[in-house]
C-alpha cells in the first residue's frame, strides 16, 4: 500500500514543475484573500510593511506602534530594504506578492537540489500543507528555508558569491541564515566563499543608510541583536514560542529555570561529531543529509521557534525521505508519518484540535518527532561509509 503510495506520486503530474507551482501560486493567493475577507491584513504583513516606513521615516525600528501594528519587528534593518517594493503598493496586492515570492524563491530553491525531478516533486508535496500555514501567517519562514536550502545548492555548484550571499542574507535578515556555514567543508573554493561572506556582510550592514542614515542604521542593528537577546527570554515559558526540542524538555518537565545550554551543546557536539566522517564529504547521500539535519537543527535548537516555523523542518525531513534507499522500509515510512502527523498537520485544521490544543502545543511535542528523525540523520551521516543511493 505504501508503494502505491510513491508510484501514485510518480505520476508525471505530481512531478511537473508547472503544476506545482501553479498550485502553490493558487493555495497563496487564496490564503491571502480569504485572510482579507475574514480578518483583514495580517498583523505580520503591517510590521514587515512599517519595517520600511519606520526605516525611511528614522522611527525605531524595535519599538511598539500600536497605531500601526500590534506586535514587535523582529527582523534585522536589512529587511526593511527587502519590503520596499511590497509597502509602497496597497496592502492587499503587496501581501499577495509577497506571499508569491515567498513560495516561488522556495521552489526554485528546491528545484535546485541535486535530486530527480520526481524527488523533487515529492519533497514539495511533502512540504504543502506546512507551505500552507507558514502562508497563512505571511511567515518568513518560508525564505528562511529556501536560503538555506540555496546555501547547499549554489556551494555545490561552486557558486560561492552567491552561497555567500544566501548565508549573509539569512544571517543579517533572521540569524538562521548562519547555520548555512555548515557546507563550509563542502565549498571547493573555501577561501572565495570567506571573502564574499565579508563583502556581503558589509553590503548588509551599510544597505539600509540608503534610506536612512548611517548614525540610525548602526544604532537599530544594536537594538536589533538586544531585542533579539530579551526575546530569547522572553520566550522560554510562551505557549506559542519556544516549540522546539528545548522548549518540549522545559514544558514536559516543568523545569523552566534549567539552561537551554544543557541542550543546546549536546547537540552542537553531535554535529561535530557527524563531521568527522571525513571520507564521507564528497558523498551527495551525506552532503543532502547534512542539508537535512541543519534544516531540523535550527527549528529544534532555537527558543524561538514557533508552530509554523516547522516548514523548515518538514523541507528537512521531506529532502531526507526522498534519498532513503528503495523501495522505503516501514521504519522510514512510520518516521516519516510521525514527523508528518504531528510537526506539519498538527498546527493545522486537519488535525484534532482538542488533542493540539491540550497536549502537543503545551508541551511543545511537535519537536518530538523531528528529534527523532534528527537523531536518525545523524547516526546515518556517522555511519556513511560508502558511496550512498540516492
Amino acid at each position: 500500500m505504501l508503494q502505491g503510495v510513491v508510484r501514485f506520486f510518480k505520476k508525471p503530474v505530481f512531478s511537473d514543475y508547472r503544476f506545482i507551482l501553479a498550485v502553490w501560486s493558487i493555495l497563496s493567493v487564496g490564503v491571502i484573500v480569504i485572510k482579507q475577507l475574514t480578518h483583514g491584513i495580517h498583523g505580520n504583513y503591517k510590521i514587515y510593511k512599517y519595517a520600511f516606513l519606520n526605516l525611511v521615516e528614522q522611527y525605531p525600528l524595535y519599538q511598539p506602534r500600536p497605531e500601526a501594528y500590534g506586535d514587535l519587528n523582529h527582523y534585522g534593518p536589512i529587511f526593511s530594504i527587502i519590503m520596499a517594493p511590497f509597502a509602497l503598493l496597497p496592502d492587499i496586492l503587496g501581501s499577495t506578492l509577497w506571499l508569491l515570492c515567498l513560495c516561488l524563491l522556495l521552489f526554485v530553491a528546491l528545484k535546485e537540489l541535486p535530486l530527480k525531478k520526481w524527488q523533487v516533486g515529492v519533497v514539495c508535496w511533502l512540504v504543502t500543507n506546512s507551505l500552507i500555514i507558514a502562508q497563512t501567517n505571511v511567515q518568513f519562514n518560508t525564505a528562511t528555508a529556501a536560503l538555506i536550502v540555496l546555501s547547499y545548492t549554489m556551494i555545490k555548484k561552486e557558486k560561492d558569491g552567491w552561497a555567500a550571499f544566501m548565508i549573509m542574507l539569512g544571517t543579517f535578515v533572521k540569524l538562521y541564515g548562519i547555520v548555512g556555514f555548515a557546507f563550509f567543508f563542502f565549498s571547493k573554493h573555501k577561501t572565495k566563499l570567506v571573502l564574499w561572506s565579508l563583502l556581503w556582510s558589509v553590503v548588509f550592514f551599510t544597505l539600509p543608510m540608503l534610506l536612512s542614515s548611517a548614525d540610525f542604521v548602526v544604532s537599530q542593528h544594536k537594538e536589533w541583536l538586544h531585542g533579539l537577546i530579551m526575546k530569547n527570554g522572553d520566550n522560554n515559558t510562551a505557549l506559542m514560542q519556544n516549540v522546539s526540542l528545548i522548549g518540549m524538555i522545559k514544558k514536559t518537565t516543568g523545569h523552566f529555570e534549567w539552561s537551554s545550554l544543557l541542550v543546546i551543546l549536546p547537540g552542537i557536539l553531535l554535529v561535530a561529531l557527524s563531521f568527522l566522517n571525513f571520507k564521507a564529504y564528497k558523498n551527495e547521500g551525506y552532503q543532502l543529509r547534512m542539508l537535512a539535519s541543519v534544516l531540523l537543527f535550527v527549528v529544534l535548537f532555537s527558543t524561538g521557534s514557533e508552530p509554523n516555523t516547522y516548514i523548515i523542518a518538514i523541507v528537512g525531513a521531506a529532502i531526507w525521505f526522498v534519498i532513503q534507499q528503495r523501495p522505503f522500509s516501514y521504519w522510514d515510512w512510520g518516521l516519516l508519518i510521525f514527523v508528518m502527523l504531528l510537526a506539519s498537520f498538527g498546527p493545522s485544521d486537519l488535525f484534532p484540535r482538542p488533542i493540539y490544543k491540550q497536549y502537543i502545543l503545551p508541551n511543545a511535542l511537535q519537536a518530538l518527532p523531528c528529534t527523532l528523525l534528527w537523531l536518525r540523520i545523524i547516526w546515518e551521516m556517522v555511519s556513511i561509509r560508502k558511496p550512498d543511493y540516492v
